[in-house]
């Protein structure tokens, strides 16, 4: 088994930025990826939706806090984008390229989270099957990400590093994860 701890940086802002660490691990043992993240400190001024009776697919979860990773294939351009909500909304997109080509990926009908709150720390678990869109022996680069909403609604930016001018998940050189 492949595993590796992170720890997520805020993009550079105007904003004041919570008072808040994002950290975790990932793990990759064949096709089965485990992920967790742990974001601790200060939740109050943090909007962390409640868990929903019925958690579906959904689109523009990004617009509120979101726990997001994407997965790439060595070599290749395609990739895709994991999304998910701590209300338990979810979903998983695949681009052909950088920001190309974007569609829901429909491989997956759910993605098996679990999360946790208390007062000073979320957690979010997710265990996923990639066996149906990537190959067991396949290396994948990951990029991990959060997007953070407070109650006043400014919105922070996290990443393992935020390698261009402006927040952008989707730059390939910050998937820094081998797995």
């Amino acid at each position: 088994m492949n595993e590796q701890k992170f720890s997520l940086q805020p993009f550079p802002s105007n904003n004041l930025l919570p008072n808040v660490q994002i950290t975790g691990n990932i793990a990759r043992n064949d096709h089965q990826l485990t992920i967790t993240y742990n974001l601790c400190g200060d939740l109050t001024e943090i909007i962390i939706a409640s868990p929903s009776d019925t958690p579906t697919r959904k689109d523009e979860l990004w617009q509120d806090t979101c726990f997001e990773f994407f997965v790439g294939m060595k070599d290749s351009q395609q990739y895709w984008e994991f999304n998910l909500s701590p209300a338990g909304h979810w979903n998983l997109y695949r681009f052909a390229g950088y920001r190309q080509g974007m569609q829901a990926e429909t491989a997956f009908t759910v993605l098996p989270f679990s999360v946790e709150h208390q007062d000073e720390i979320f957690t979010l678990n997710l265990d996923v099957d990639l066996a149906k869109i990537v190959l067991s022996e396949q290396a994948i680069d990951v990029a991990i990400t959060t997007v953070i909403k407070q109650k006043n609604h400014q919105m922070s930016y996290w990443a393992l590093a935020n390698t261009g001018a402006e927040a952008d998940f989707h730059l390939r050189d910050s998937f820094l994860i081998r797995l």
